[in-house]
């Protein structure tokens, strides 16, 4: 591809340039060092790759991408190269990463690998943050999809603008998340980027696909409104878990036994602290039903279990302790007569 080509490719709206630049640098004030440098995770998709044009044009020569292949579909290792062939072309230094998903729900599994894969690409590049694709449309789409499942604040709470990586303490970068989709592929068009579309992006027995497409048709929802009010959902949640981690300091004290618990939150915080105690002596994530049901018989004032615990109710508050260990029963060889 000639330096004309290229040029074409790397073609952004300058003014959609300084918008991108302006927002980045609230979201990533390190950035200023001119000698920091900026992963993206780029699928080949139009959301991640307008981010890539963007970004290479704001930063030129402090950006570099990855792309995962989780191994999943057979177009992905086609995918990824394409995605390479239009980094050469822009001048950003480009790796394919192909991970092993392992079994159990697919998504939260191909989530871990692909954070733990970029992960450990960001630290051997010395990068100093990871940024992602999210848009307005993925937060109002996420934010309906969880209204429609009753999911309590912590579920409904959209992605923050920043975060942190899985596993580490390196900046989480959302530059996008203000951004339409149709914005996205208006920068894609402009710059005449080539991309992929998922397939499952039109398939229907998927949430999200029939979630997208309602949206779609009902032209009376705003939604940068409905992705803003996910935001403030983020800041209902970050002071929730504040204050759940203050009341586990005050309230929560370690028995011989276990743990014992006397609330003094309201709900929303209690159930908080008791999914951190069933974490912390059980070993596993509880699930938010599963602690809520255990909430309300302890409020009752009924015994439950939950994992391998045992939970009581009493005057001086909830008791947490391992259950027994049920003894192996013992064969008895019978005798002959």
């Amino acid at each position: 591809m000639g330096s004309t080509a290229a040029a074409d490719r790397a073609a952004c709206d300058p003014l959609a340039v300084t918008r991108f630049a302006g927002r980045l640098a609230a979201l990533w004030p390190e950035g200023a060092d001119e000698a920091a440098k900026l992963g993206l995770a780029v699928s080949g998709g139009p959301d991640s790759t307008a981010m890539l044009l963007l970004a290479a044009a704001a930063l030129p020569g402090r950006v570099e991408a990855v792309t995962v292949d989780h191994g999943l579909r057979a177009e992905a290792a086609t995918e990824a190269a394409m995605v390479a062939s239009l980094c050469a072309e822009i001048a950003v230094p480009h790796r394919t990463i192909a991970v092993e998903v392992a079994s159990g729900n697919l998504q939260a599994e191909a989530r871990r690998a692909r954070y733990a894969a970029m992960l450990e690409w960001i630290e051997a590049r010395g990068l100093g943050a990871l940024a992602t694709a999210h848009h307005a449309d993925d937060q109002a789409e996420t934010l309906l999809m969880r209204l429609n499942r009753a999911s309590g604040v912590a579920g409904l709470a959209g992605a923050r603008a920043r975060g942190i990586v899985p596993g580490s303490r390196l900046p989480l970068l959302r530059p996008v998340l203000d951004w339409r989709r149709s914005e996205l592929e208006g920068v894609v068009a402009r710059a005449g980027a080539p991309f992929v579309q998922d397939p499952s992006n039109l398939d229907d027995r998927f949430d999200r696909v029939r979630m997208r497409k309602a949206l779609a048709a009902a032209d009376w929802l705003d939604v940068p409104a409905i992705a803003a009010s996910a935001g403030f959902l983020s800041e209902a949640d970050e002071v929730i878990e504040w204050a759940a981690q203050l009341e586990y300091r005050q309230s929560v004290r370690t028995e011989a036994l276990g743990v014992s618990y006397r609330p003094r939150a309201p709900k929303a915080v209690v159930l908080r602290v008791v999914a951190r105690i069933v974490r912390d002596l059980d070993g596993n994530a509880p699930r938010g039903s599963a602690v809520a049901r255990l909430v309300e018989s302890l409020v009752e004032g009924r015994p439950a279990s939950i994992g391998g615990l045992i939970v009581r109710s009493d005057a001086s508050g909830w008791s947490f302790m391992p259950a027994p260990k049920r003894r192996a029963a013992k064969s008895v060889a019978s005798k002959k007569l």
